[in-house]
Parts: C-alpha cells; sequence; structure tokens
C-alpha cells in the first residue's frame, strides 16, 4: 500500500487544517505512502467516492449527509470521530414587512433547492428542508403551515472536467457551482419565493449582500439536537478495510488531526483565515458566522451529545426519504482507533516534574 485518499468539505474541521497544512503528507512521507485528495484523481469513481465513500484506503470529514448516506447505501465505513462548530443557520427574505410569527408566515412560500442532475444525496435540498422545519419550530410553527416551493438547480457534477492537480479545493468548488446560495437567491430576487434557508458564512454573505432580513436564526431554538445538520456535527469516517488491515496508519492521522485542533485553539487568526480559503468567504463574515471562538471548536471526539444529535438527525433523513434505509448507528461507531490516538500522543508528550 503506498497510498492513502482524502476528501473534505469546503468547511471548518480539524482534518482540514491537517491536510491544507501539510501535516498528513509530513506525517507518511518517510513510510513511502503518499496522501492524495479524492477530488485531484482522473478517475471519476474515485471523485466520486466523496459522496459515495465506497474508495479503498480513505478518509472523510465533512457534511454529514453523504456519510450517512454512503453508510445507508452500505459503504462499508466506521465513524471514528467528529467535531461541532456552531454555525449561523438562518430563514431570510427579502420582504421587509414580513414577520417572524408563525401566523404571518402560514402560507407563504418557502423555497426548497432540488438538484436535477443529483446522482447521489440532495444534501442541499436535506440541509434546507431540516432547517426550514427547525427554524420554524423556533417560532412555533410547522412545515405543514407553509408552501413548499422546488427550486430546480443543474450544478456541475463530479463527472466533468476537473481543474489542474495543483489548484486548491476552492478551484474544484468553483467549477461544481457559482455561491452555494446562488438558487435561493435568485429566487428571492425573482419573486418565485418568499424565505428561503441559508447557513455558514457563505449564508451570512449572501444575505448581506441582497440586504435580506432574517427572521429567526438558529439561535433562537434552545434543543441543541436540533441544530445538528449537514454541517454540525462534521463526521470522520474511515473506510473500514483500512481500519482492520491497518490501525496504526489510521491512529497516525488521528493524531495529527488532535494535533490540528490543538494548533487551532493558539493561532485564533489563521484559522479564519484558512476557513475563508475554504468556504471562498471573507474573514470577516467566517468570525460573525461561527460564533463563540471557531478556533476553540475545532476538537475531534466521540461527544456523546454530538453523537445523540447525529443519531437523532439519521432518523430525520431517513423519515424524509433521504437515506435509504436505516441502519444500526451505534455499530457504525468505533471508538478503538481515538483511543489508541490519545495513548500515541500522551506516551509522545514530554515527561513533566
Amino acid at each position: 500500500m503506498s497510498r492513502l485518499w482524502y476528501t473534505r468539505c469546503p468547511a471548518p474541521t480539524p482534518f482540514g487544517i491537517a491536510a491544507q497544512k501539510g501535516w498528513l503528507d509530513e506525517e507518511f512521507a518517510a513510510d513511502g505512502i503518499d496522501v492524495k485528495a479524492l477530488q485531484d484523481a482522473d478517475d471519476v469513481a474515485i471523485r466520486r467516492s466523496h459522496f459515495t465513500h465506497t474508495q479503498p484506503w480513505s478518509f472523510r470529514q465533512g457534511g454529514n449527509i453523504p456519510a450517512l448516506w454512503a453508510r445507508s447505501q452500505g459503504s462499508d465505513t466506521r465513524l471514528i470521530g467528529l467535531s461541532w462548530v456552531d454555525e449561523f443557520q438562518a430563514l431570510i427574505t427579502l420582504d421587509r414587512q414580513l414577520d417572524a410569527s408563525a401566523d404571518a408566515l402560514a402560507g407563504r412560500r418557502f423555497g426548497l433547492p432540488r438538484n436535477t442532475r443529483a446522482s447521489v444525496v440532495d444534501f442541499h435540498r436535506a440541509t434546507a428542508l431540516r432547517g426550514f422545519g427547525s427554524l420554524l419550530g423556533a417560532l412555533g410553527a410547522t412545515l405543514a403551515q407553509v408552501e413548499l416551493i422546488d427550486l430546480p438547480h443543474t450544478p456541475r457534477g463530479l463527472e466533468d472536467a476537473k481543474p489542474a492537480a495543483d489548484a486548491p479545493l476552492a478551484s474544484w468548488l468553483d467549477a461544481q457551482r457559482s455561491h452555494e446560495f446562488a438558487r435561493e437567491a435568485a429566487a428571492l430576487l425573482r419573486g418565485e419565493a418568499d424565505v428561503v434557508f441559508v447557513k455558514g458564512a457563505t449564508g451570512l454573505d449572501i444575505a448581506n449582500l441582497l440586504n435580506a432580513k432574517i427572521l429567526v436564526d438558529i439561535n433562537a431554538q434552545p434543543n441543541r439536537l436540533l441544530h445538528a445538520n449537514n454541517g454540525t456535527p462534521r463526521p470522520l469516517t474511515v473506510d473500514a478495510q483500512l481500519l482492520r488491515e491497518r490501525p496504526d496508519l489510521v491512529e497516525r492521522v488521528l493524531v495529527r488531526t488532535l494535533d490540528s485542533a490543538d494548533w487551532a485553539q493558539r493561532h485564533a487568526g489563521e484559522v479564519a483565515q484558512y476557513v475563508a480559503r475554504e468556504t471562498r468567504s471573507a474573514e470577516h463574515w467566517v468570525q460573525r458566522a461561527y460564533p463563540g471562538g471557531l478556533h476553540t471548536q475545532l476538537q475531534i471526539g466521540l461527544d456523546p451529545q454530538a453523537l445523540a444529535a447525529l443519531s437523532d438527525f439519521k432518523q430525520f433523513l431517513f423519515k424524509s426519504g433521504f437515506i435509504p434505509t436505516d441502519f444500526d448507528f451505534d455499530a457504525w461507531i468505533d471508538p478503538a482507533p481515538l483511543r489508541a490516538a490519545l495513548a500515541r500522543r500522551e506516551a509522545a508528550a514530554p515527561a513533566t516534574v
């Protein structure tokens, strides 16, 4: 075995920091093992593993909907850690007179994106639907009280031409979409919808560009289970074959991921720069979209509350038809690699007197 594969989403993750800083390449250079992003592969099937997680000897950290969908489809993966970064999630409108109340929103058109090309899970649609339900709940309203309007869009797919191998992740993303919430913005501007869901730094950015009114944001929802969405929490998953055959390599990847979380706590400004590059957003919006100190929220672990939130979100996806079959969530989790990685770090730490 001479190559490990990985993929990450354009989001704040400790795994992404470790990859961007070259720490994974550095870790395995002496072993003659190179570490390569799926997005740099010439083979479409390998690039598609960003969603399907079928590529052997691979890791993934990012949005949880593809990870849950892949496991539901039968991909042999294990959940070995997750991180939770609280992020901006909101309902926005261009109607300055629209009140944030159940009565005012009754019968209003809520724009729900629909990927007309999707050959994998339509994570954008699932994210918006979950956001609608959670944020309407904060106002004492339900989905049954509003009108859901499809917003069809046809983004470029993984089958399309990829950028040069040395191009950054942001360039690959540029090939996929003009802006994460471009379709929602167009729907508001064209009068196709009254309300749309946005999130993260790109969501706050588009709300500002539109001079939109924020009707309600996730901070109005005290139940943290309902904060769970595609970006919260973000699971780190691994190909189970790799874990069975070379658990030592998995442990070493986890050690460097844990190292990046520690590094982040001491480098708040650099973390904001990193996330701005990943999300193609200004640092100004990154700092506001991820409140509470982004640099302090990048720990990787298996927090019981975060796991419970992810399990609850899995049930939402299953009941809403976004994942084809249910699966044993607890059996998906393997805590052994994280325990071993923490033990490795402790053994390597300098002794204190």
